[in-house]
C-alpha cells in the first residue's frame, strides 16, 4: 500500500500569490517526510485550485496553467489541477491549449448543474473536449489528465477530479491500495471472513494515517479534510483490483458474478472507520490495472459493462482505450449516461476517456509508461443521438427515494 498523493487544496490566485505557493510546498514536503518517516511511501505532491473560472479569464488560462506548472512545480508540486469548467461555461475550448502548456496541468469538466441537472451542451462540449485532446500528443496522453465530472465534490484528493473550495488551505490524501483487497480477498475462506480482513486492514493504516493527518493539521492550522481509500491499482499482478474481485470466484473480471464482487468491495468499504473525502469507492482505470487490462484484451470487459459496475463502484469510466476516429457526436451518449447514473443514485462519478490516435478496436495500445498496462482498444459501440437529445436543455434528474410504507 502506498500514499497516492498528498493532496493540497487552496487558492493561489492569478497572477500567482508566490507566499502563499511557498508556505504550502513548505507544509506538502514536511507532510511526504512525516508519513514516509512513518513507514508510507508518497508518490507525489499535488495541488488543486478552486475553479478556475472564479479567477482565470479563460483568455488568460493557457498562460495560467503555464505559470502554475512553473511555479508550483519549484515549491514541490508534481501535478497541479486547476479545477473544473462549469456546465454552463464557454471556456471549454481553452482547455486544449491550457493542457498543450504542461504535462503537469489537470483540468476537468462539469457535465451536471448545481440544481441536479444533465446539461447537453455541457457534454457536446466536452466530448469535442475529448476528440481535440486526442490529438494533442502522441498516443493520445493529454486525455489522461482531462475528464468529466458528473456530482463531483469539492476536496476529492484524486486528479483529475480535484478541486478546492474557496477559503483557508487544506488536504486530503489519496491512496493507491488495491493490494489491500487482493491480500484480504485471498486470504480467506467466506464472504464474511474476506470483509472483516479488509476492514481492518484498512483501518488500521487509516488510524496511523489519520494520527499524522491531524498533527499537520494542528502544526499549520490547515484542515485534514480526510482520506480517499478508494482501492487505487498499480499495473502489476499484486496490486491489481480486477485480480482481487476475481479471488473472491469470478472467471474472470467482466464475466457475471462482477456486479456482486464490485459491489461486495464498496459494501466492505463503507463499513470501514475513518475520516473520509472523495470517493472512496472502487476504481476501475483499465489501463492502470494488469487485470482489468487483460479481461479487456480477452474480450471479457466491455465499456458498457464498465458503465454498469459504475452503478455500484466510486468512481466511474476511467482511462479506457478507444479507437483513434472516435468521434464527438459517439462520446456524447457516453457522457450523458454516466451523468444521469450520478445523478439518479446520487453518487460521484468521472470519465476519463483515451481515444488512441491510428488505432482501431481490438488492436493493443503500445504505451512505454510505468503507470499503464497495455490492453487492447476497446469498441466503443455507440451511436449519434436524435431529436431532443440534441438540443440544449439542461435535464433534470431526481435521485431515487425509497418507498414509504
Amino acid at each position: 500500500m502506498k500514499i497516492r498523493s498528498v493532496t493540497v487544496f487552496c487558492q493561489p490566485g492569478f497572477p500567482v500569490n508566490r507566499l502563499l505557493l511557498q508556505q504550502v510546498g513548505i507544509f506538502a514536503n514536511h507532510a511526504r517526510k512525516l508519513y514516509q518517516d512513518n513507514g508510507f511511501e508518497v508518490q507525489s505532491l499535488r495541488l488543486a485550485t478552486p475553479p478556475f473560472e472564479q479567477f482565470i479569464a479563460p483568455i488568460d488560462l493557457p498562460l495560467a496553467a503555464q505559470s502554475y506548472a512553473i511555479e508550483a512545480h519549484a515549491d514541490g508540486f508534481e501535478y497541479i489541477s486547476l479545477g473544473p469548467v462549469s456546465s454552463n461555461s464557454k471556456a471549454w475550448e481553452a482547455i486544449p491549449l491550457a493542457l498543450a502548456k504542461s504535462d503537469r496541468i489537470f483540468l476537468s469538466g462539469n457535465l451536471t448543474t448545481l440544481d441536479g441537472g444533465v446539461s447537453l451542451p455541457a457534454a457536446r462540449a466536452c466530448a469535442e473536449t475529448i476528440v481535440r485532446l486526442s490529438s494533442l500528443e502522441k498516443d493520445g496522453f493529454a486525455n489522461l489528465r482531462f475528464c468529466a465530472l458528473a456530482n463531483v465534490p469539492a476536496n476529492t484528493p484524486f486528479f483529475p477530479a480535484a478541486y478546492a473550495q474557496p477559503g483557508r488551505p487544506s488536504f486530503a490524501i489519496a491512496m493507491e491500495a488495491a493490494d489491500l483487497a487482493l491480500q484480504a480477498f485471498s486470504q480467506a475462506r467466506t464472504f464474511e471472513e474476506a470483509s472483516s480482513n479488509l476492514v481492518a486492514k484498512v483501518e488500521k493504516h487509516a488510524k496511523q494515517l489519520e494520527e499524522i493527518g491531524n498533527r499537520l493539521s494542528q502544526m499549520y492550522n490547515y484542515e485534514f479534510k480526510g482520506l480517499d481509500f478508494t482501492l487505487a491499482p498499480f499495473p502489476e499482478e499484486t496490486i491489481s483490483i480486477g485480480r482481487a474481485l476475481e479471488s473472491l470466484g469470478v472467471e474472470a473480471f467482466g464475466r457475471p458474478g462482477s456486479l456482486l464482487a464490485s459491489a461486495f468491495l464498496t459494501s466492505t468499504l463503507d463499513q470501514a472507520q475513518f475520516k473520509r473525502t472523495g470517493f472512496n469507492g472502487l476504481m476501475l482505470p483499465v489501463l492502470e490495472d494488469s487485470g482489468l487490462a487483460s479481461s479487456a484484451s480477452d474480450g471479457k470487459l466491455s465499456l458498457r459493462d464498465l458503465l454498469l459496475f459504475s452503478s455500484v463502484c466510486g468512481a466511474g469510466l476511467d482511462v479506457i482505450p478507444l479507437p483513434g476516429d472516435t468521434t464527438a457526436e459517439e462520446l456524447i451518449p457516453i457522457l450523458l449516461d454516466l451523468a444521469a447514473l450520478s445523478l439518479r443514485l446520487n453518487k460521484a462519478l468521472t470519465t476519463r476517456l483515451m481515444p488512441i490516435p491510428g488505432k482501431n478496436a481490438g488492436e493493443m495500445t503500445e504505451f512505454d509508461f510505468a503507470f499503464f498496462a497495455n490492453s487492447r482498444i476497446l469498441p466503443i459501440n455507440s451511436a449519434p443521438l436524435s431529436g431532443k437529445l440534441t438540443g440544449n436543455e439542461e435535464i433534470k434528474i431526481t435521485a431515487r427515494k425509497a418507498n414509504k410504507s
